[in-house]
């Protein structure tokens, strides 16, 4: 049981929609990543996805709409919902998913990210 300084852990990286592990509790993951520009419409069928902003702001587009998200406010993407987050600065993100979750749910491509670092 060690605390986490997110920081700290923000500092250890810069490469962008790369998320990494922080922590993990009951099956879900703590992550955490930065991101600039635009990420790649998807869903995920099976898992719901929380998006906390730490750093920064992004707007989360849906079909339908967009969300705007400023530092202190999260959004809870449901399962089978096709969504997209999109950052005209960098921004950073705490995510809380399953372990299982795939960033690019639906879709596989040069965004994907398979294997997440633990730091």
């Amino acid at each position: 049981m060690e605390k986490v300084n997110l920081s700290e852990k923000f500092s250890q990286f810069h490469d962008h929609w790369s998320p990494k592990i922080v922590g993990e509790l009951n099956g879900q993951e703590v992550r955490l990543v930065k991101f600039k520009g635009e990420f790649v419409w998807h869903h995920h069928d099976h898992e719901d996805e929380m998006f906390l902003v730490v750093n920064g702001r992004f707007r989360m587009e849906f079909r339908d709409r967009q969300v705007l998200l400023e530092p202190g406010e999260f959004i809870i993407v449901p399962r089978g919902m096709e969504h997209r987050p999109v950052a005209d600065e960098e921004v950073q993100v705490m995510l809380f998913e399953p372990a299982a979750t795939l960033n690019t749910g639906n879709t596989q491509g040069e965004l994907t990210a398979a294997h997440l670092q633990r730091i």
